[in-house]
């Protein structure tokens, strides 16, 4: 990123006299977000770890905190809240985590600013790699991996100056919407720790809830980014296909299903992530070439006379856990205070299809990943059975059916597009249950009917994926029982910014995240 352009000495007194001010002079790269905040500076290591990540940006960017006491800050408060949670993991030595905040304190003094993350403490999930820090992928096969090269998300946040800790907890290769496996256990929810955090990106949304982490980052394939955004009360955003560049890898045609994202406490935090993220990587040419700057601009927009449809549970398709309708239906109230018109709509689809289709790709591109462990039968037994079933669907699989259902996936679109057609954007609940019991590997009925699948409780979030759609979770609220809920908001192909205003803006008349942290913060 940019060097100051002033002498050490002057740089002290312009960053004295100019305050934000001088961040424009630093780092273009920060954006009108980063600008545009004001909170006052830190009084206390409790005033860091509660600050959204774009005032901690700013407070370092500005030397009114250091980067040690950011570093000293986290690392005191994960010592005493991890432990209840279990979200983070391979968490790296203390000495060397403050010496690196030191050598980022020196870098800011000679003038030396790496961009709006820097000296910021990041966890990425156990599923990206990251060298220097083992990468598991939650399975025991993989508890001594050290990857050769970082994920390409890890390479740009630490370019953008952050500091890997250790990584977020995540289910076995990342299958089901629940964060346990046999390496480092189960993640605890955020509000109810021996309840489910959701997955696979359950330790980075229950990390970011319980700040021990400013943003988080994710991956999504079957609302990995989603469900534990809504199980947390946290954001979690499901960029559109070729958004986030996923890899390095060695197949960059057909892994479309599953990609990484941004989560955050605000809208804001999450969009700065999100810039730093996203961007084209000739490494992966299907990813897009858009300036991801855009996301660091201005969320603010006018909603009057905005359409949205309401596919709720797809006319009764989808069994729902009661409460879960009502809360979200309620929830819709924000759109139209913010100036929207909600009416339910519904695709011309079959949803039985669009299950079977789901089944098939999801088979084949499990399979595709991880055919060469199951080829060496001595590993099975170090494999959850969810895994086991998954890519010996996929290797059943013909050419045709594969097609086919690439077919059907396209039609899909199809239904979703003139959808778009009548409305600007589409909204449903995120997930079919509340948190449930930590013990149960996931939920065998919801509403008197049976699952007939590891993942079929999680439904309906497939909708977005195979459609390759941007889709927000935004939280909904909390049931009698003081648990969360969220609602995705889907946009058309690549109307990520659009779907980041809307979200912004039902934020700014909910605010469901800062008035209900969890009580482990107290």
């Amino acid at each position: 990123m940019n060097d100051t352009p002033t002498a050490l000495g002057g740089r002290r007194r312009f960053l004295k006299t100019t305050g934000l001010l001088s961040l424009a002079g630093m780092a273009p790269s920060l954006g009108r977000q980063a600008l545009a905040s004001t909170a006052p500076g830190p009084g206390s290591a409790q005033d860091i770890i509660m600050a959204d990540a774009l005032s901690l940006s700013n407070w370092i960017a500005q030397r009114q905190v250091s980067c040690r006491e950011v570093m000293v800050a986290y690392l005191d408060h994960i010592e005493r809240i991890n432990p209840k949670v279990n979200a983070i993991v391979s968490l790296q030595e203390r000495g060397g985590l403050l010496a690196q905040a030191d050598q980022r304190d020196q870098q800011l003094k000679a003038g030396h600013y790496l961009g709006w993350m820097h000296g910021m403490p990041q966890a990425p999930k156990d599923l990206a790699a990251t060298v220097g820090i083992v990468t598991t992928n939650g399975s025991p096969i993989f508890k001594d991996y050290l990857p050769k090269q970082d994920a390409i998300v890890v390479e740009r946040v630490r370019q953008a100056g952050a500091i890997l800790i250790g990584k977020t907890n995540t289910p076995e290769f990342g299958l089901g919407s629940h964060t346990y496996n046999s390496v480092f256990g189960t993640t605890g929810n955020a509000y109810q720790t021996d309840l489910c955090a959701g997955g696979s990106s359950g330790g980075a949304a229950v990390a970011l809830a319980t700040r021990m982490l400013p943003v988080a980052d994710g991956s999504d394939m079957m609302g990995s980014l989603r469900n534990p955004g809504a199980f947390n009360n946290v954001y979690g955003f499901r960029p559109s296909q070729g958004r986030v560049p996923y890899g390095p890898s060695s197949e960059v045609f057909f892994q479309q299903m599953g990609y990484e994202g941004p989560m955050g406490r605000t809208v804001s935090d999450l969009a700065m992530l999100l810039s730093t993220q996203a961007g084209f990587d000739a490494r992966t040419p299907l990813s897009i070439q858009q300036d991801p700057k855009q996301f660091a601009g201005k969320l603010q927009r006018n909603f009057k006379g905005t359409r949205i449809g309401w596919l709720g549970d797809y006319n009764g398709y989808l069994p729902m856990q009661a409460g879960i309708m009502d809360l979200c239906q309620t929830a819709l109230k924000s759109f139209e205070a913010i100036g929207c018109t909600v009416e339910a709509a519904q695709p011309d689809y079959s949803m039985e299809q669009l299950w079977q289709t789901w089944l098939t790709l999801r088979h084949f591109t499990v399979a595709g990943t991880a055919q060469g462990l199951y080829a060496k039968p001595e590993l099975h037994a170090q494999m959850k059975p969810e895994a086991i079933w998954e890519i010996a669907g996929g290797l059943s699989l013909s050419g045709a059916q594969i097609y086919q259902a690439s077919i059907n996936r396209s039609k899909w679109y199809e239904s979703l597009r003139k959808l778009f057609e009548t409305y600007d954007y589409l909204i449903l609940p995120t997930a079919q249950v509340f948190p449930f019991a930590g013990t149960t590997h996931w939920p065998a009925e919801i509403a008197g009917r049976q699952m007939d699948t590891y993942h079929r409780w999680m439904e309906i979030v497939i909708g977005g994926s195979l459609a390759g759609l941007p889709v927000m979770n935004v939280p909904a609220g909390f049931n009698e029982a003081g648990l969360p809920m969220g609602l995705q908001i889907m946009g058309p192909a690549q109307a990520d910014m659009a779907v980041l205003q809307l979200s912004y803006a039902y934020e700014q008349v909910t605010q469901w995240v800062q008035k209900h942290p969890p009580s482990l913060l107290s």
